[in-house]
């Protein structure tokens, strides 16, 4: 035996700090900015006059909207960054708590990380739109007009976080590695979001999936904070 096997043989282990709640959180704030930032900044004209229908008009609804559309293009910026965190928080949650080689912590965090990607084209649509809406040159309406379809579908295709969903609540059945609450709501949660992609509805998925990274976020920050007592 070397000197140095010896050495660690005698030296006594340094305990792993557990791990923090700031991951668990990140969810939390992704899934509230989220579903507020969204909401608050989607509302660019009013529906019910039908501009939709006709490019000119519907460039001239959004034409002094350009404030909004630069805080949509924020709010996508500070969401993915949430979601970034969760996703890696969340498959290092899952790999301490199911067996080796499991699927489950990749798909988990795979889910987010593609709703994030969602969120960051989004962001960039925004962005171009809103040069679009202020640049030096007179914009062209049929270009606003598809530009406007995006916006209010691309940031909104938070789709994935459904098999994120069912990826914690099979690793929670499978494992007891995750509160049965959480088991239960995240597939609820995933049911709800299956929905949303069957059903020509996919921009709807914010809601669950806003609702899934605030309810799983807190509980996993609160497992983790009593874990450490």
């Amino acid at each position: 035996m070397t000197a140095t096997e010896s050495t660690a043989r005698l030296s006594p282990a340094v305990p792993a700090a557990p791990p923090g709640t700031a991951w668990a959180w990140a969810g939390v704030a992704g899934g509230v900015v989220g579903l507020v930032g969204l909401m608050a900044t989607g509302d660019l004209y009013d529906v019910t006059t039908g501009a939709v229908a006709d490019n000119a008009a519907l460039a001239a609804a959004v034409a002094e909207r350009a404030t909004l559309v630069w805080v949509q293009q924020a709010v996508c910026a500070a969401v993915a960054a949430c979601l970034l965190v969760f996703g890696t928080g969340l498959r290092r949650h899952l790999v301490a708590r199911t067996p080796g080689g499991s699927l489950l912590p990749a798909v988990a965090a795979g889910g987010v990380l593609l709703t994030a990607a969602a969120v960051v084209v989004g962001g960039g649509i925004a962005t171009e739109m809103y040069w679009a809406l202020t640049g030096p040159q007179p914009f062209d309406a049929d270009t606003v007009g598809a530009q406007v379809t995006f916006y209010n579908t691309i940031a909104w295709l938070w789709g994935p976080l459904g098999a994120s969903a069912a990826a914690v609540a099979l690793a929670g059945r499978a494992r007891r590695g995750v509160g049965r609450g959480v088991v239960v709501f995240s597939a609820l949660m995933a049911l709800l979001l299956a929905a949303t992609q069957a059903l020509p509805v996919q921009y709807a998925a914010v809601l669950p999936g806003a609702l899934w990274l605030v309810g799983a976020g807190a509980a996993f920050a609160v497992g983790a904070r009593r874990s450490r007592r």
